[in-house]
């Protein structure tokens, strides 16, 4: 199941993404996972989340991301939950890439029965139909 937390700057997406890493963690059947390009949340969430930084690693771009994730996945069967946040710092500001690669993650969370959540600073109404379908 993949969700997407979509809002213009400023809009709570990340204290949604917070209270949701939160959440999960404490009823969570495999490990928890979190994308982010820096490390902003080190003090927001549990240490039972595994934080990783696309900035430590060279992660730029959509494709470097799927990399990352399915490498996590390969090394980490148990991985139940990944959360992304905000995507757009890491791939870049191309909404079509942006939406391709939310599509990805859609097929590779059903692949590997993996929950993903994204955060995007974007506007919700500019999405295609297929991305307004995850949008909480």
């Amino acid at each position: 199941m993949i969700q997407v937390i979509m809002g213009l700057k400023g809009s709570g997406k990340t204290k949604k993404l917070i209270a949701a890493i939160n959440e999960t963690v404490a009823n969570a059947q495999g490990d928890v996972v979190c994308i982010e390009y820096g490390n902003q949340l080190t003090y927001d969430i549990t240490y039972r989340v595994r934080l990783v930084s696309t900035k430590e690693y060279g992660i730029n771009n959509a494709d470097k991301l799927k990399g990352l994730l399915s490498g996590l996945h390969a090394g980490n069967f148990d991985i139940t939950n990944v959360f992304i946040d905000n995507l757009y710092k890491t791939i870049g500001t191309d909404r079509a890439v942006g939406e391709e690669f939310i599509l990805w993650c859609a097929e590779f969370a059903k692949a590997n029965n993996m929950n993903i959540t994204l955060t995007v600073s974007d506007d919700a109404a500019q999405a295609s139909e297929a991305v307004k379908a995850y949008l909480v």
